[in-house]
């Protein structure tokens, strides 16, 4: 079976907003609310991950003894 592939933040961010606005809605049965449920976390943990790398990004940007600098790091 293929792998999903992860979606960017700003469509997991899309996804988990749409995914709790039908779970508040209450419409849904237990074990359907229970899959939709393990859906947000995976999407939460997706923007947590792509947020924790942007972070990683500007803390190697931000200034250093006034001069600006620029370092890799791992993006898996």
């Amino acid at each position: 079976m293929a792998r999903k592939a992860t979606p960017n933040f700003e469509d997991a961010l899309t996804e988990l907003e749409q995914l709790v606005e039908t779970m508040e809605e209450g419409d849904l049965s237990l074990e359907e609310s229970l899959k939709q449920f393990e859906k947000g976390i995976a999407l939460a943990s997706s923007c947590q991950q792509s947020l924790q790398k942007a972070e990683q990004k500007v803390e190697q940007l931000i200034e250093k003894n006034g001069e600006l600098f620029s370092k890799d790091f791992d993006s898996e």
